[in-house]
């Protein structure tokens, strides 16, 4: 896999990932180590994360955090490095965050997590929702794209476990590192910070709001306190975009922890003509990710009426749906995914037909 690679990626290129220590376990498992034997270890992106401490997260203690057992950490130490300095472009930091979980290789970015929380919840960052929009980026494998009933929502990871069957969830990243350890060790952060996440969803910027209740969607949630504040928050919430938010992370929780109360609630939402179109296409997609009824009637007429391709550009503002989308609007993917299963992907070529 990690052979088939002909790119220079970050300043490691496949001629010398042989010799490159942030590759030691990958590498060993190549050879045929047991991965049970790397469980709780250094080389455990969840053993690591959960062992940052309070401490290191105030005081970004990036040093105390072994980067370099994992493919890329460097990279990303200094991105994060540069978001907290918060005098350099933002971009360049996220941009390094997001394309190491686009190009599936989330262990470093996992390692990042707790440090974007601490940085995205400190109220006069200059760089708090550059954090908080990429934070929840490695939680989340495989969801690029993917619009179906059966994935959109879907995590298969639970952040709880620490068993080497985790590696399978997944399967491995592109580096060979086990895909299942870097989404659990990024959703146990997300859960641990959970409690000042939580407060961002009353925040006066609807952005922020957004990706607060994206972030949040991924964490664990055994004591309802999650899907709950969402909940409570929809009912004072007035911009249409985040209460499509709220309802979509509120399926995405329950997708992860069954309670069909939340179920019923959702399609309540759906049915209410009083509701915002953006907020009843949320709840729509949202209630087809829990069941596996088939689409009725009054639901086909939802999407047929209000999901216009002007309401589709403009729900791009979520980023469930910017993920969703591949060549077309996320809205429109789904609709086509969920309604539609039978048809076929569209032609992505670019040099279709002209040959």
């Amino acid at each position: 896999m990690i052979e088939s690679l002909g790119i220079r990626w970050w300043g490691c290129g496949v001629e010398d990932w042989r010799t490159d220590p942030t590759f030691a376990m990958c590498r060993a498992l190549l050879d045929g180590a047991d991965l049970a034997s790397f469980m709780g270890g250094a080389f455990d992106v969840r053993a690591v994360v959960a062992g940052i401490g309070p401490e290191s997260k105030r005081g970004f203690l990036l040093r105390a955090v072994p980067w370099g057992n994992f493919p890329h950490g460097n990279d990303a130490r200094d991105a994060v490095h540069l978001l907290h300095a918060g005098d350099d472009p933002a971009r360049r930091a996220t941009g390094l965050l997001g394309g190491l979980c686009a190009n599936d290789s989330r262990a470093a970015a996992a390692l990042a997590v707790p440090f974007l929380i601490s940085i995205a919840t400190e109220s006069h960052h200059p760089h708090r929702a550059d954090a908080l929009g990429v934070l929840s980026a490695p939680a989340r494998a495989r969801h690029f794209g993917v619009a179906s009933r059966d994935e959109l929502l879907l995590h298969r990871t639970d952040p709880r476990r620490h068993a080497p069957d985790d590696y399978d969830d997944y399967g491995v990243e592109v580096t060979g590192y086990p895909a299942g350890w870097s989404v659990a060790a990024a959703r146990a952060a997300i859960t641990t910070g959970a409690p000042v996440l939580l407060p961002l969803l009353n925040d006066p910027d609807p952005t922020i709001r957004i990706d607060a209740a994206y972030a949040l969607a991924t964490a664990a949630d055994p004591d309802h306190r999650v899907r709950s504040t969402f909940a409570t928050r929809l009912a004072t919430e007035r911009e249409p975009m985040v209460r499509a938010a709220l309802l979509l992370a509120a399926a995405e929780t329950t997708r992860a922890d069954v309670h069909p109360p939340t179920g019923s609630w959702i399609r309540e939402r759906w049915q209410d003509r009083a509701q915002a179109p953006e907020a009843r296409l949320a709840a729509a997609i949202g209630w087809l990710c829990l069941t596996d009824e088939p689409a009725p009637e009054d639901l086909r007429n939802i999407f047929d009426v209000l999901a216009t391709h002007e309401r589709a550009h403009a729900m791009e503002a979520l980023p469930w749906m910017t993920a969703a989308g591949s060549g077309e609007p996320g809205l429109l993917r789904c609709v086509r995914r969920m309604l539609h299963p039978e048809q076929p992907e569209p032609d992505d070529d670019p040099w279709a037909g002209l040959f």
